[in-house]
């Protein structure tokens, strides 16, 4: 089959040989008028190099699907890709009291912008290019085809535009397929319960991603008071209760997944008149404990991405400073502050560094105890940097 065949500007084509799965508009010699989704040959002089799809909409023009001529992009294409990320989740994680994990990761799964998280059965599909509007079909059959015992397909509105790195996440979903999920999907991660909102919760509804770190807190948090800020449905919340917390306040701006968070500690047998659920901004609650005298022994940092684009990186950083600066001050001595980033362009360095100005303008030692990024089901290629977007680091006042 012949495909669109678009040249790479000089000297291009070695990125994407050593494997990096975008390429920019400004990196091709002339830019076609062609749907989006359109099956593409990369070029450079002449010579194959690369195939993907096309996105007239997006400053990304092209993400690589193939570096195989041989190899066609079609149903089988796609299904290969859903049953080999399905393979490797299955052999590195333990799913024994987890029914519930990210199933593709778009470039980390060589499915560039494809997204689908699996709750109890029940997959939510999420498209972040125009060009894999085309696409949908072939990707809800290779699911079907591909998962065992699969309940359902929920799609989640694709996004238009290339000028952010992380969108919100809201919107309306549908069903693409199967039986209709219910409004709040219980699901169970590492033995505990939580209620997911797919069809209109951030992103896909709930934050894989940070499985293995609310797990971490249970075990930290034993006789801890805890301050979970950014607290969403009370992912850290309730496993911070069920690791013996003494105390839990849960502050998050929206009522709704504060109202959530509470509904999960009642799901677990937890007493949830006993913790404190606030909606409220974060940082005056902070002011306000520190003018009280408040203080806690754990405090969990899990902030939306501060830096949506090039442009705000600066001033993500300083904001990631000053958060960490007003938590550091109503940490107890000796306590423990788990900090995290998903803002994908602030590098774990530039973190760091925020962090550890931090602790300088504080004036409190701090001991790195814990440093992790992604899980195995949100993998990064080593091609592709952009992908390693999750820090979280645990650190204690000494």
């Amino acid at each position: 089959m012949d495909f669109v065949k678009l040249e790479l500007a000089r000297g291009l084509g070695r990125h994407l040989r050593a494997g990096h799965p975008w390429v920019f508009r400004k990196a091709l010699e002339h830019v076609p008028r062609i749907p989006a989704g359109c099956v593409v040959d990369l070029t450079e002089n002449g010579k194959f190099v690369a195939r993907g799809y096309y996105d007239p909409h997006s400053a990304i023009a092209v993400r690589v699907l193939t570096r195989d001529p041989r190899q066609p992009v079609d149903a089988a294409f796609i299904t290969q890709r859903v049953v080999r990320a399905l393979t490797a989740r299955r052999e590195l994680i333990d799913l024994a009291d987890t029914d519930s994990y990210r199933l593709v990761h778009g470039e980390g799964d060589g499915l560039p912008g494809v997204v689908v998280d699996l709750y109890a059965g029940w997959a939510v599909m999420k498209l972040y290019s125009a060009g894999l509007t085309p696409y949908r079909p072939l990707i809800v059959e290779a699911l079907k085809a591909g998962v065992p015992g699969l309940k359902g397909v929920l799609g989640r509105d694709e996004v238009g535009r290339d000028d952010v790195d992380e969108d919100d996440g809201r919107g309306s979903g549908r069903m693409l397929w199967g039986t209709e999920a219910p409004e709040l999907i219980p699901i169970r991660e590492r033995g505990v319960t939580f209620l997911v909102d797919a069809w209109r919760g951030q992103k896909t509804g709930f934050f894989l991603d940070q499985r293995e770190n609310r797990h971490l807190i249970r075990r930290l948090s034993q006789g801890r008071d805890v301050l979970n800020c950014f607290s969403f449905s009370g992912g850290f919340s309730v496993n911070a209760a069920m690791g013996g917390a003494r105390s839990v306040f849960s502050v998050d701006q929206d009522p709704d997944a504060i109202a959530l968070a509470r509904e999960n500690f009642t799901r677990n047998g937890l007493p949830a008149e006993k913790h404190d659920f606030l909606a409220a901004d974060v940082f005056k609650l902070i002011q306000s404990f520190k003018d009280e005298g408040r203080t806690f022994d754990l405090i969990v940092l899990d902030p939306p991405a501060f830096a949506k684009s090039q442009r705000a990186v600066e001033a993500a950083v300083d904001g990631y400073a000053s958060l960490n600066r007003q938590a550091l001050a109503i940490l107890r001595p000796g306590g423990l502050l788990a900090t995290a980033s998903c803002s994908a362009r602030v590098s774990p360095d530039m973190f760091m560094g925020a962090v550890r100005e931090a602790g300088f303008k504080t004036g409190v030692d701090l001991a790195l105890v814990e440093e992790r990024y992604q899980p195995p089901d949100h993998p990064v290629r080593l091609q592709f940097p952009e992908g390693k977007y999750l820090k979280f680091y645990v650190l204690q006042a000494v």
